[in-house]
């Protein structure tokens, strides 16, 4: 514990779930980076608790979620999550049965992925300025597609029937557009694009449609626009520059984060906060880039993700310098050609660690 611990002003309790592959090497990297953050500020304090709820819990206890396991969350102000998902476990089984009870249970009906190219990335787009991937994707993470709904019948008859029901409620889409609205007040552009599939989807995605309208009448500052999600895929690769802020239902949304990561430069740097924007409830902080079982154990994941969700956790928590001070690390790291292989270089997960933690230290000290 540093000696200025007394100057410390905010403490702040953090669960951690590292989970399945990388996300167990990412999450101790991002943990190292955090502490190395709070003793170099000298003004925050965190405490972690480590919540072992991987795939090897599940094939021996039967659960990912102890019973008590989400109250105790309750008792956090955040919670940082690696990955979930290894080849022994069909992956709706690890899907359902960690993450998305954690969101819905929490209360974190809005997911936000930034994206853009960090210094010392490239974009795989010919003549693409990295000005031109600013965006924010403002995912509905409660309802849609993801809401379970539906079932299997007449499976041992050799003729299955398999329905999946979309769930939009008034309700949850007004929320996450007064939010997506929101965010793009506060961006310099003030420019939102609303996804959805209206022209196929005649019910769900008309709702949508129908919400959007509404709640856009109450936002006259903000420059609006309309994309059908397949003509938004050539949009972002052809006209990238004429897009900030984007909206779009749980799967959609999910779908072009993928998208605008593999187009920043890689998946490995994506990051995303699962919030409960009323604060009820700890918000979650991820990266995107899933548990990767292939490179598991090999000391060679990229561990920007990682950081830029604990950047994008302490900015949530209130500390927006910190959280600033910490992308700036980052950055400088990337632009010093401290890279893992996914970026064009050839350092371990450890190396980009120990550089942005020198960084930090670096920051502070001048």
């Amino acid at each position: 514990m540093p000696s200025h611990i007394h100057d410390v002003q905010e403490i702040y309790k953090i669960a951690t779930i590292p989970g399945d592959g990388i996300g167990v090497e990412i999450t101790e990297a991002a943990v190292r980076v955090l502490q190395k953050l709070a003793s170099s500020s000298g003004t925050i304090h965190f405490e972690f608790e480590n919540f072992d709820w991987s795939s090897k819990t599940y094939l021996k206890k039967g659960y990912y979620i102890p019973p008590d396991g989400i109250d105790k969350l309750k008792n956090f102000d955040a919670v940082y999550f690696g990955a979930v998902g290894w080849p022994n476990v069909p992956d709706h089984i690890s899907l359902w049965g960690l993450m998305l009870p954690l969101r819905n249970s929490l209360q974190q009906y809005v997911n936000v992925r930034p994206t853009r190219i960090l210094r010392g990335t490239s974009s795989p787009l010919r003549n693409c300025k990295p000005g031109d991937l600013d965006w924010v994707i403002i995912r509905e993470n409660s309802e849609g597609e993801y809401s379970g709904h539906g079932g299997t019948t007449h499976a041992a008859s050799g003729s299955a029937v398999a329905t999946e029901v979309s769930i939009f409620t008034q309700v949850g889409i007004e929320r996450i557009m007064r939010f997506a609205f929101e965010t793009a007040q506060k961006r310099p552009r003030k420019k939102l694009t609303m996804v959805t599939k209206s022209n196929a989807q005649r019910h769900g995605m008309v709702l949508w449609d129908t919400v959007y309208h509404e709640v856009k009448k109450d936002y006259p500052d903000v420059e609006t626009d309309k994309m059908l999600v397949d003509a938004m895929t050539v949009r972002m690769t052809l006209h990238p520059e004429t897009m900030d802020t984007i909206v779009a239902t749980n799967l959609h949304a999910d779908i072009l984060s993928d998208l605008a990561a593999a187009l920043s430069g890689s998946i490995g740097i994506a990051p995303s906060s699962n919030l409960d924007p009323t604060r009820r409830n700890p918000s979650m902080f991820e990266p995107i880039h899933g548990s990767a079982p292939d490179i598991a154990g090999k000391g060679i994941a990229n561990p920007v993700g990682a950081f830029w969700s604990a950047a994008e956790m302490v900015r949530w928590l209130g500390q927006e310098d910190a959280a600033d001070k910490l992308m700036e690390c980052i950055e400088k790291v990337t632009e010093s050609g401290t890279k893992t292989k996914d970026l064009g270089g050839s350092s371990t997960t450890e190396q980009v660690t120990v550089a942005v933690c020198n960084e930090l230290e670096k920051a502070f000290r001048n």
